[in-house]
């Protein structure tokens, strides 16, 4: 008899931290699209309901998660890690356009139109977590919810309105500035402790050209300019940023 309830307390408590462990995973899923500007304007309830659509995804170091022009929908919002996005060039070496971190968020567009992948994305240095949204629950839930869908599109066109102002700042840049304003948002995707910490980005002069819309030449020269000035130290297949607040002042 005492065994039995022995047996029944112990179950009893399985199944509480059980519950526990669901609800602080639903918790912590829940924070984290909370943080991402796409889902940031969505009430509490609102979340969850994305929450409920929203599997975890764990990948080992060195793996493709997807390749640029895979026929897939899901968008993924980065748990822990790093994780890096590239592009093939012709001549068949990759691109780094981003490096993710906890947080950030790739493959929405995808998520929404189902074209095929514009970028590889793949972990960077380590484990990595990812948090995927398959596109076919997310449009089912849209449609089921167009209050969530008025909120989505509206942080869409905030994005899109920013992207197309950046852009139109470039065609008026000088190739300096252009090439500045791609080291300081390489910079910035790269750094965690603010915008005056010393911060290394992994990418030869080629990819950097082509980031900025220039010839490789370009970029060697004003990288030279750059490190007589003591604000970047050029090495082979990277550039550190010594000093990155000052590359605005050549951002006009």
């Amino acid at each position: 008899m005492a065994g039995n309830h022995f047996r029944a307390v112990r179950a009893s408590g399985s199944v509480l931290r059980d519950t526990r462990r669901v609800e602080e995973e639903k918790d912590s899923v829940v924070e984290l699209l909370r943080s991402v500007p796409l889902f940031a304007e969505l009430e509490e309830g609102e979340l969850e309901r994305v929450s409920r659509v929203a599997v975890p995804r764990s990948y080992p170091p060195a793996t493709r998660v997807f390749h640029e022009g895979d026929h897939s929908d899901a968008c993924y919002i980065v748990r822990s890690g790093t994780f890096r996005v590239t592009r093939e060039h012709p001549d068949g070496r990759a691109i780094t356009l981003a490096t993710l971190d906890e947080g950030d968020i790739v493959g929405e567009l995808a998520m929404l139109d189902g074209e095929v992948r514009s970028a590889s994305l793949e972990t960077l240095g380590g484990d990595g977590e990812l948090l995927a949204l398959p596109g076919k629950d997310v449009r089912a839930l849209l449609e089921r919810n167009p209050e969530i869908t008025v909120k989505m599109v509206a942080a869409l066109t905030r994005r899109l309105r920013a992207t197309n102002e950046r852009i139109s700042r470039q065609s008026f840049q000088t190739v300096p500035s252009r090439v500045a304003g791609v080291l300081s948002q390489l910079a910035d995707d790269e750094s965690h402790e603010g915008s005056n910490h010393e911060v290394t980005i992994r990418m030869n002069q080629a990819d950097l050209a082509q980031l900025a819309g220039t010839s490789r030449e370009s970029v060697s020269r004003f990288l030279a300019d750059l490190e007589r000035s003591g604000v970047v130290r050029a090495g082979r297949g990277q550039v550190t940023i010594l000093e990155p607040a000052r590359l605005g002042n050549y951002i006009f």
